[in-house]
């Protein structure tokens, strides 16, 4: 089994910052990309930023400049530092992976998901 479990969020004023942390354990065999995505009420889930095994990034343009994905190989976890919010970055934050997993004799490719983290930017 693999969870990915993250960190970080909470309630700040808008023009603050805040870190999200996104852990990934279990029978996993490598990692392919990780990413933040997030889901305001009454929207659809939609990618924040994403980056690649070897570090390659990709942000929404909403972000870009305001936004820093980064991740730990060694830790299996990706972060992301989010500077200069705005009320509207007001959303759950989901972390995903896309991951090969497995054991003794069979290994898989899947993609998985956090549980989210509530992050609101009051104005």
């Amino acid at each position: 089994q693999v969870q990915l479990v993250e960190s970080g969020g909470g309630l700040v004023q808008a023009g603050g910052s805040l870190r999200l942390s996104c852990a990934a354990s279990g029978s996993i065999v490598s990692i392919n990309a990780m990413g933040w995505y997030r889901q305001a009420p009454g929207k659809q889930r939609e990618l924040v930023a994403v980056i690649t095994s070897v570090g390659n990034t990709n942000y929404a343009n909403s972000v870009k400049g305001r936004f820093t994905i980064s991740r730990d190989n060694a830790k299996n976890t990706v972060y992301l530092q989010m500077n200069s919010l705005k009320p509207e970055d007001t959303a759950v934050y989901y972390c995903n992976a896309d991951l090969v997993y497995g054991g003794l004799g069979y290994s898989r490719l899947r993609d998985y998901w956090g549980q989210g983290t509530q992050v609101t930017v009051s104005s």
